[in-house]
């Protein structure tokens, strides 16, 4: 990818390109059928996005991971 691409992103987000590649790794390799791990990338996720996700939001949006069986991709996230 273009270096200009990441340094875009970097400056409307403020995560860096070594964020977002250490996050599709976490991704790529989660087992998403595993609770704690699916709390895991939430919370990280929402960190990254620098918002704080609520107990009850981190509830709802892992049951509903959990719910489908597994099957999930970046762009769900």
């Amino acid at each position: 990818m273009q270096n200009s691409f990441f340094k875009a992103i970097e400056s409307k987000t403020g995560v860096t390109m070594d964020e977002l590649f250490t996050l599709a790794n976490a991704i790529s390799s989660a087992d998403f059928t595993d609770e704690r791990q699916v709390r895991k990338i939430v919370r990280k996720v929402g960190k990254m996005a620098k918002k704080p996700v609520p107990k009850e939001l981190e509830d709802e949006l892992t049951a509903s991971i959990l719910q489908s069986g597994g099957s999930l991709s970046l762009s769900d996230i």
